[in-house]
């Protein structure tokens, strides 16, 4: 079992709201799930640009000091309204990860939609 932590980026089959079957793409680990749950909430991180939540999304984009880390292989969205909890078992592997300050301002982010 691979060792996982908050801010690694890993690939997903991210589920869709209409429950088609979604494709494997990037996404961001906020947290492990407290208790003896093997489960973490993610969010999805998608290439596509718009619909775009400025107020609350994140673009990391290729002068993103944290980018090359990313491993992502272009510029993209980490869309906090996308967020989904998930077995660790389902979780494909890691490309790579973010800046912790870059995670802390997406975690608050949720916090301030979650509060509003």
């Amino acid at each position: 079992m691979a060792v996982r932590n908050s801010g690694q980026i890993v690939l997903f089959k991210f589920p869709q709201t209409d429950f088609s079957e979604g494709k494997i793409r990037p996404a961001l680990l906020l947290s492990k799930i407290p208790g003896d749950y093997n489960d973490w909430l993610l969010c999805m991180i998608s290439t596509r640009e718009k619909p775009y939540s400025k107020e609350y999304d994140e673009i990391i984009d290729f002068q993103s000091k944290d980018f090359k880390n990313s491993g992502l292989k272009s510029e993209s969205v980490i869309r906090i309204f996308r967020l989904a909890v998930v077995d660790e078992k389902m979780l494909l592997g890691k490309t790579g990860e973010i800046s912790k300050e870059r995670l802390d301002n997406i975690k608050k982010n949720i916090s301030d939609w979650l509060l509003k």
